[in-house]
């Protein structure tokens, strides 16, 4: 499992069965401040179930890291893959505290999204987001990605139909 992007001050690499116990200490650490915008795996079979969704063909998993000591700031990955004629896929994330509004998750899904670009070859990387989830809406503005549209009960995310908005960037505005 090798480092897929390398920054200034966080390295993004793919997720890993030995990242169980630190990756589920942080989430149930951040529940709270995730919701209700996402819910990330609190238990190892919750974690087990995670990484297999990540066939490294429709989806990657990636951890955002710490260049110095390696901890784990964030959760990075790109869903739904379609080749063919669209080249495309779904990037979702989450940051962990301590380390939310620091900059991290800025640098580390900006090279999940060269990753998706450069080495997956996708020509288009979209994220859906909830409104009122203004530091993600932020987040993908400072990318470089556009908003497309608004999808009304789009996701169901912790049992509730929720609104969200379609953001997107594609490779010829990298």
């Amino acid at each position: 499992m090798s480092v897929l992007g390398v920054g200034t001050r966080v390295a993004v690499r793919q997720v890993r069965p030995d990242d169980e116990a630190r990756f589920i200490e942080l989430a149930r650490a951040s529940a709270v401040f995730h919701r209700p915008w996402v819910k990330l795996p609190e238990s190892s079979a919750h974690f087990a179930d995670y990484l297999a969704r990540f066939d490294q063909v429709s989806a990657v998993g990636m951890v955002i890291c710490l260049r110095e000591g390696g901890d784990l700031v964030g959760t990075v990955n790109i869903n739904g893959i379609v080749r063919g004629c669209y080249q495309r896929g779904m990037i979702g994330y989450a940051a962990f505290l301590p380390y939310a509004g620091r900059g991290y998750m800025s640098e580390g899904v900006g090279l999940a999204v060269a990753y998706a670009f450069e080495e997956l070859g996708l020509h288009r990387v979209e994220a859906d987001i909830q409104p009122e989830n203004v530091a993600s809406v932020k987040l993908v503005r400072r990318l470089g990605f556009r908003k497309e549209g608004f999808s009304p009960q789009f996701i169901k995310i912790d049992g509730v139909w929720r609104d969200h908005e379609r953001w997107a960037r594609t490779a010829d505005h990298v």
